[in-house]
């Protein structure tokens, strides 16, 4: 995709302004009608050669027992903002083998499994410490629906 010299100086001052790679993704959608994956605005990004501004890292959450501290979400997103007990969804950065995407859910009961969806789009939640926890269908309902608005958001 070629963009004009106008578009590009966009691009360069909206990351200096310190916006997130899906920031740009959506201001190009929305001020230039121009649609593009996410991973398309990294490689624009880095192709123009600018500087990423980081903001500072806050401190990182604390991990629980039977949690892998390995794994660090890209980016969280509040599903559900119905207060104390909403869904949160967590978008690793790098997905595990075999799936497109995957991530952490936290449920309204605190209860948090991992999601993956696999290349052919099957959503799929990963059993946590108790193989047989099922979510209330309104968290599972408030997940789907919010968790494709976010993947849309990264241009899946």
């Amino acid at each position: 995709m070629e963009l004009s010299d106008a578009q590009k100086v966009a691009v360069t001052q909206w990351i200096q302004e310190g916006r997130s790679l899906a920031d740009v993704q959506r201001s190009l959608r929305e001020d230039f009608e121009i649609s593009i994956t996410y991973m398309d605005v990294r490689f624009l990004v880095d192709d123009l050669d600018i500087a990423v501004v980081e903001a500072e890292p806050e401190a990182p959450p604390e991990v629980e027992a039977g949690e892998d501290a390995t794994t660090e979400p890209a980016e969280a997103e509040l599903v559900d903002d119905g207060g104390n007990g909403a869904v949160t969804v967590d978008v690793d950065a790098i997905p595990r083998p075999g799936s497109l995407v995957n991530g952490t859910v936290v449920f309204s009961d605190g209860v948090s499994l991992g999601w993956q969806l696999s290349a052919a789009g099957q959503l799929g939640l990963i059993p946590g410490d108790d193989p047989e926890y099922r979510p209330n269908p309104e968290d599972v309902q408030s997940f789907q629906s919010q968790l494709e608005e976010v993947l849309r958001k990264k241009g899946f």
